[in-house]
């Protein structure tokens, strides 16, 4: 066997050294991810222990030096920063604009299904009157006990200083209803000894009833009531003003 020619039987081979293997190199296998996330994992809670560990040690440091006022002061911060992770800060107090006095109160009724005329004739026997007497007057109207003067063609009534006169029970009913919440204005708006100054009745747009036969009745009714000091002032400055006429 010369030096050129080539080994061919499996004993040459041998021989000289050169095997022949078909496995194939196989792969190392790696590690499944599951396993990776699970190294990381323990590695962090090792971590996350260590530091928890050196944070007692340094507080345990901290609190032998601390005096007990020092203590509690930390311990009621270390609260609030678990409570919110941050210190809270203490709340700016609002800024509310003063409240400015009012001196007058005034109620409407808009589009109230009574007469205009007896309307009119109820606010001319409130007027310059207190709302507490003016309510307790109504209510003796309502039970047919006191006669509210009229003008125009109405029974004469008996009475001081009446000719003619009735007991618009309706009209009154709902005037108590504005006169209670006049009251109501007059103490939220903190007037002492309220006086009405002003009761005015206006004809309201009238609805036509069916098959606009009957126009149907509705009234404009205004109330204002004023502190019993403001119309004093108000009294002078009239007088004061009629004698510079002069």
């Amino acid at each position: 066997m010369t030096n050129t020619e080539k080994p061919t039987t499996i004993a040459q081979k041998k021989q000289e050294g050169i095997v022949e293997t078909n496995k194939q190199v196989k792969p190392q296998a790696t590690p499944p991810i599951s396993k990776k996330i699970a190294d990381t994992k323990a590695l962090d809670k090792e971590a996350t222990n260590k530091k928890i560990q050196t944070d007692k040690q340094q507080q345990q440091i901290e609190d032998k030096s601390l005096t007990p006022s020092e203590k509690s002061a930390s311990v009621n911060e270390s609260k609030v920063k678990s409570k919110s992770g941050e210190k809270k800060e203490p709340k700016k107090p609002v800024q509310t604009k003063p409240k400015t006095k009012k001196y007058d109160s005034i109620v409407n009724g808009l589009g109230l299904p009574i007469s205009t005329k007896k309307a009119a004739a109820i606010c001319r026997s409130i007027e310059r009157k207190k709302i507490e007497d003016a309510i307790a007057d109504l209510e003796k109207v309502i039970a047919l006990k006191k006669v509210v003067a009229m003008r125009g063609e109405v029974p004469h009534k008996k009475g001081k200083g009446i000719m003619s006169g009735g007991y618009p029970k309706k009209t009154a009913e709902y005037f108590l209803r504005l006169l209670k919440n006049l009251q109501a204005n007059s103490d939220v708006n903190e007037l002492d000894e309220p006086i009405i100054v002003e009761a005015v009745a206006n004809i309201a747009p009238r609805p036509f009833g069916r098959f606009g036969r009957i126009k149907r009745k509705r009234t404009h009714v205004k109330i204002r009531a004023i502190e019993k000091k403001m119309l004093k002032k108000k009294n002078k400055r009239k007088k004061n003003n009629q004698r510079g006429k002069r």
